[in-house]
């Protein structure tokens, strides 16, 4: 096990934990969440495979920087690197959540050199065109409320959201982890990652033709009571050309804890395909235009 900082191209510093030895996963963590949060993948995937972990800018332990220009989408990828490159790894496997999805994703776009993966789980928040700009509203809502209540409290009510519940529902335990978890946010990292990077970051239907040219091999999860994330899942897997999509029943936002024996699951049979030259592109002859072949 090994734990220290690295630093971005822009001086920032960041905050990694890793364990384990193989073939290297990186794990990017959701808005809700940090680090932390990938315990559950940490412990099971360090058996076979050298994983890393850290804490995205704006959250403890690593750097807060306070101007909101230094949070953006492309600066997320740009850190998933500088990890890469500070721990002397060329290629990793790629998983994120939520916040992390949307980073794995454009990791994919901008660095598919680097990838021997992407998973990209609860990935949507803002992609729907006919939600984008309520979505960058209610983003910079949320910020002010980071702000001016202060996460201890504002994390009550963002615990409880609608995609969050179910997890409360199955184990209250782990909820109560992941609640407690989100009460430690700084006040104003939560703020600038919401104004920097969730308000501003595109629609991932405004990405179509990158994603369609996209050939790094992808696996999209998302629960099937994540309502905003559904369609965006879909429109992923239709897109990119060798992409599969796993859909979690009965379940919300937060995958890789409300359903870890699962989430586990469905990742070790991808990274497995992935290792063995199985996960290719969609077979021409799967024609979705077609329902019955008659002749």
């Amino acid at each position: 096990m090994a734990e220290g900082y690295v630093t971005a191209q822009d001086g920032t510093r960041l905050w990694y934990e890793e364990a384990g030895e193989g073939l290297p996963i990186l794990f990017l963590h959701e808005f809700g969440g940090n680090h932390a949060a990938w315990e559950p993948q940490m412990r099971r995937f360090a058996r076979r495979y050298r994983c890393i972990t850290y804490a995205a800018r704006g959250y403890a332990p690593s750097d807060i920087p306070d101007d909101v220009s230094a949070y953006s989408q492309r600066n997320a990828v740009a850190d998933a690197l500088a990890v890469l490159d500070g721990l002397g790894i060329g290629k990793a496997h790629i998983v994120g959540l939520s916040m992390g999805g949307f980073a794995a994703a454009h990791f994919g776009l901008i660095a598919p050199e680097r990838a021997l993966s992407l998973c990209i789980a609860g990935a949507g928040y803002g992609a729907e065109k006919e939600y984008e700009d309520y979505f960058r509203g209610v983003s910079l809502s949320v910020a002010e409320n980071f702000e001016t209540k202060g996460a201890k409290e504002f994390s009550k009510i963002y615990a409880l959201g609608a995609s969050r519940v179910q997890f409360q529902n199955k184990d209250p335990r782990g909820w109560a982890e992941f609640a407690a978890r989100l009460a430690t946010h700084s006040d104003r990292g939560a703020a600038l990652t919401m104004r920097g990077v969730q308000a501003m970051r595109p629609s991932l239907y405004d990405l179509r033709e990158d994603f369609a040219a996209m050939q790094v091999p992808t696996l999209v999860m998302v629960g099937d009571e994540d309502d905003h994330c559904l369609q965006p899942g879909i429109f992923l897997k239709k897109t990119i050309p060798a992409c599969g999509l796993a859909v979690l029943p009965k379940t919300g936002h937060t995958l890789n804890l409300e359903e870890p024996e699962l989430f586990n699951q469905l990742l070790a049979e991808f990274l497995a395909q992935v290792e063995a030259g199985a996960w290719r592109p969609r077979d021409p002859r799967a024609n979705p235009g077609q329902i019955m072949r008659t002749e």
